[in-house]
């Protein structure tokens, strides 16, 4: 008689490992969807953010909210940060306000505070909200950018230069956690990946900088990035590997792993 295999040895990624480096609580989410489809999946964050402490110009930015005629957010967490900013001055947001996330997570954000955010319909890069007809033509219009400390000019420059009033409001600040020699070994070498996701430019260099320091072999491992720029800059460190997945939800994460790592199309 045949031995039934145990029923996770049938999950598409059984006997995968999968290093998340994404900031909490976002990787812990993301391990359980790969945990979900069979993977073994450890979480080394090598990027975390800490809210920034509003200076007195920058809380007045907040207090005349109703005086922007559009507001983007750059990310979820530039979206909750905004969002927790904006509770404390205004119990009823103001009208009138067209509302922007860069991709479909920083749109939801926003919505669970009832608000209907504009966000490019393929993509969710600066490169498509750009797109958006909305902001062709900001001649005189007052725009509040909800971003980090420090990122990409991108936004900001190419709405100026499009007739905007552009008002940069950062919001926390990104750093790479302290691990020790152990944690490390064992993440980038003992542990073995068979795919590293590192979701954004910031990650990644902080990947690529602690590779130099340990030894590894995660150059031929599959590296999920989150856009083709980050791609080329991975390939450049020697990356052979890196793909962009179909999105960034965790399913379709999951799913594009699945895809290189097994060749099997999974449904989301």
């Amino acid at each position: 008689m045949a031995t039934r295999r145990p029923e996770s040895a049938l999950l598409p990624l059984a006997g995968r490992r999968i290093l998340i480096c994404r900031p909490q609580p976002e990787a812990d989410r993301l391990a359980i969807a790969f945990q979900a489809a069979g993977a073994q999946a450890e979480c080394l964050p090598l990027i975390d953010r800490a809210p920034l402490a509003l200076s007195s110009e920058h809380q007045a930015h907040i207090q005349n909210l109703d005086l922007f005629q559009h507001i983007v957010a750059v990310s979820p967490y530039a979206a909750r940060q905004l969002l927790e900013q904006v509770d404390v001055w205004w119990p009823q947001l103001p009208v009138g306000i067209h509302w922007y996330g860069v991709g479909a997570g920083t749109a939801a954000e926003l919505s669970r505070c009832g608000i209907t955010a504009r966000r490019p319909a393929q993509g969710w890069t600066s490169e498509a909200l750009l797109a958006l007809p909305p902001l062709q033509n900001l001649k005189n219009q007052r725009v509040l950018l909800a971003r980090g400390g420090e990122g990409r000019d991108l936004l900001r420059n190419t709405l100026r230069q499009r007739g905007a009033q552009i008002t940069v409001l950062p919001l926390y600040q990104r750093f790479c956690p302290q691990y020790s020699a152990a944690q490390l070994a064992h993440a980038l070498d003992v542990f073995n990946p068979d795919a590293v996701i590192t979701l954004s430019g910031g990650t990644l260099k902080n990947l690529v900088a602690l590779c130099a320091k340990n030894d590894h072999n995660l150059y031929r491992k599959l590296l999920i990035v989150p856009v083709e720029r980050v791609a080329e800059q991975a390939q450049t460190a020697g990356f052979i590997h890196p793909h962009v997945p179909a999105g960034l939800t965790d399913n379709n994460i999951v799913a594009s792993v699945t895809e290189r790592l097994t060749g099997q199309t999974v449904a989301l």
